[in-house]
């Protein structure tokens, strides 16, 4: 839907103030790295999967019930997590999930030991035990996953509360692409202190970092009114009026999310996660594994492609953020010009279904297509987060993304399930390039799949305005 007035112009009906003060990108930077520390201690695992199948003689379902574990509890997590955030407040939230989910991710160092002892308490009471092993990397990978499902739900909090809505999916884009350089440095860093001291201190030595960051929140963070100027402040409220997105008044009830499921509003946000999400975490927990297999790649070779893979993922995160704004300025809404992007978006993962039939030629083949691939993913996530704060009104941002979060984490449940089945079962066939071919094929179409739904739900930017 096409308006009349340029999107900075509406709200109060009063031309937007000139941007005075730059303290708002302060705590984007603040939540570019908290996400990125949230994707290193995410992504040790599947940089030390190969090394930890052989050593504990996992298969590709033993690896996928782990990996399924954490989107599973992350997903149950993501119920709680945004209600959490709107109670606790931005601030006291993101401490308590930054602290959590360190704490799991040095708890991995300890999975055999602890894993030995639930193993031996199961047996006492009559009960089958899964191996040492995987129950203890099932159990730190639930903690981290409680942790880590605060981080979204907060950061897109924040950025409501710091930015007005033309400036979101920017600000979103630039913190979400703390995902990719946590993707990036994870490799360039987890098999070195690996190989030099072991598997435990790679776990150790990452989930320490988190303790570091929550000494600059505490000192930095604070409300937008204490922290930034009239005019900046002003500039922020610029473009939210009265309306769905104006800030909540002081005292203002908060909504249960079962209210908020009977919009359409909040399930075209959950559909487009639960169709997508799976995708990404895919390319995360699976990938080292791939190029392992497929490629008889060991610790550091991998290095290098995956640091290059990772590094285009900036372009799409930061990219994908800006690129709406280029419908914005014609006069679109934010959420009809985000969902011309996100169009346009959903068509490049498509390139990935020529990474299997090609990468015969070169291992930098899907390289290279699975990292357009997860540029794009990047892209469309900036913007999907945005479409919540376009139409909810602040105080229940939190909870929809909360929500969402849940949807995105049972469509990861079911891709890791299915990908572990799927490997097992072509790999036991001597085909398992097969099963990657699969994957990769649900990968390319899943955006597109995500869009139209969205678009049958929401065809047009409403906001919600009776909460």
């Amino acid at each position: 839907m096409k308006l009349n007035e340029p999107v900075s112009q509406q709200g109060a009906g009063q031309r937007a103030v000139a941007p005075a003060g730059k303290y708002r990108w302060t705590i984007c930077a603040l939540l570019f790295f908290a996400t990125t520390v949230n994707y290193l201690d995410r992504q040790v695992l599947s940089l030390l999967a190969p090394q930890l199948s052989k050593e504990f003689n996992w298969s590709n379902s033993d690896y996928a019930n782990i990996t399924a574990a954490f989107q599973f509890v992350y997903a149950l997590s993501m119920v709680f997590a945004g209600p959490i955030v709107d109670k606790l407040g931005t601030k006291k939230a993101y401490l308590w999930a930054i602290a959590i989910w360190s704490g799991g991710a040095i708890l991995h160092a300890y999975s055999v030991p602890m894993g030995n002892a639930v193993g031996s308490a199961m047996g006492a009471l009559g009960m089958v035990a899964a191996p040492a092993s995987i129950v203890g990397f099932i159990i730190s990978r639930a903690v981290l996953a409680v942790g880590e499902a605060g981080n979204f739900p907060a950061a897109i909090k924040a950025t409501a509360e710091f930015f007005p809505k033309k400036e979101r999916a920017f600000a979103t884009g630039i913190f979400n692409s703390g995902a990719n350089v946590g993707a990036i440095l994870a490799p360039l860093t987890v098999p070195v202190i690996a190989i030099h001291w072991g598997w435990q201190a790679a776990f150790i030595a990452i989930g320490a970092i988190g303790f570091i960051w929550m000494i600059f929140w505490h000192l930095m963070f604070d409300s937008p009114e204490k922290k930034l100027s009239a005019a900046e402040l002003a500039y922020v409220r610029s473009d939210s009026g009265t309306g769905a997105t104006a800030a909540a008044p002081v005292g203002a009830k908060k909504v249960p999310w079962t209210k908020l499921l009977t919009y359409r509003q909040t399930w075209a946000f959950a559909g487009g996660k639960f169709l997508t999400d799976g995708i990404w975490w895919f390319f995360l927990f699976w990938l080292p594994k791939y190029l392992a297999s497929e490629y008889q790649m060991g610790p550091a070779d991998i290095v290098i492609p995956l640091a290059v893979l990772y590094s285009m993922t900036m372009f799409g995160s930061i990219g994908g953020g800006y690129f709406p704004a280029y419908f914005m300025n014609r006069g679109y809404s934010p959420y009809d010009g985000r969902m011309k992007a996100m169009l346009v978006i959903a068509l490049f993962p498509l390139v990935v279904l020529a990474a299997q039939p090609l990468g015969s030629i070169s291992f930098w083949v899907p390289v290279i297509l699975i990292g357009i691939g997860a540029s794009a993913h990047q892209a469309w996530s900036a913007n999907l987060f945005t479409t919540v704060s376009d139409m909810f009104p602040q105080r229940t941002v939190a909870s929809v993304v909360g929500i969402g979060g849940m949807a995105g984490g049972l469509g990861g449940v079911a891709v890791s399930k299915l990908g572990g089945w799927l490997f097992d079962y072509y790999g036991a066939q001597g085909s398992l390039s097969t099963g990657y071919m699969i994957m990769f094929t649900l990968c390319a179409v899943a955006y597109l799949l995500a869009w139209f739904l969205m678009k049958a739900l929401v065809p047009h930017h409403k906001e919600i305005t009776d909460l």
